[in-house]
């Protein structure tokens, strides 16, 4: 069980891990804590936009939609490695997922499959959305991918969490896709490697 970090401490946190980091708005104290606690926290989920043109796509994940207001994650990350940092506190981003998945995060332990909706991640997990159109053929250029990495590895670390901390949307909630491109088993290789350095 781990209270989330300070906004300060989240900067600070992708700063110290190579990120290149943009500041948007009021993102410090832009969140949905409203609707719902957020934390204690226990992991990282990875998303993949479903959009191209990143000024568009940092402005829709800070701000919403008509279905969904914003933030929609705590950081953007587009497609030169720029982590846009949009809201910071509880963010529509995760939705409900399946316990027995949040289960194995807290315990650092392999997923089960997910089958079922009803653990509320948007309290659990930090967030970031990856600009990419998730059809499986937009690439994803090597600095984009390094700041997935960096950014993953820099909330566990502040942690003390393992690489079995970062999860995808797919593996939380059935029907999810995301991120289509790259594997999580790949990410998490390369988060655990940048922990041990």
């Amino acid at each position: 069980m781990a209270p989330p970090m300070s906004a300060n401490g989240f900067l600070d946190a992708l700063r110290a891990e190579g990120v290149q980091v943009v500041e948007v708005g009021d993102w410090r104290t832009h969140n949905r804590n409203h609707k719902g606690p957020w934390g204690p926290v226990h992991g990282v989920m990875i998303h993949h936009t479903v959009t191209r043109d990143s000024a568009r796509t940092v402005e829709l994940c800070r701000t919403g939609h008509a279905e969904l207001p914003g933030p929609l994650c705590h950081g953007v990350i587009t497609k030169d490695g720029t982590v846009h940092l949009v809201g910071y506190g509880r963010a529509n981003h995760a939705g409900l997922g399946d316990d027995d998945v949040l289960r194995a995060v807290i315990a650092e332990k392999r997923l089960p499959p997910e089958n079922e909706v009803n653990t509320d991640g948007n309290r659990h997990f930090y967030g970031f959305e990856c600009e990419n159109l998730g059809d499986g053929e937009d690439p994803w250029p090597e600095a984009q991918l390094d700041a997935i990495v960096r950014a993953a590895t820099a909330v566990c670390r502040h942690h003390g969490w393992t690489e079995r901390s970062v999860i995808g949307h797919l593996e939380w909630q059935p029907g999810k896709v995301d991120p289509r491109g790259f594997s999580m088993a790949w990410l998490r290789d390369r988060v655990e490697e940048h922990l041990k350095a």
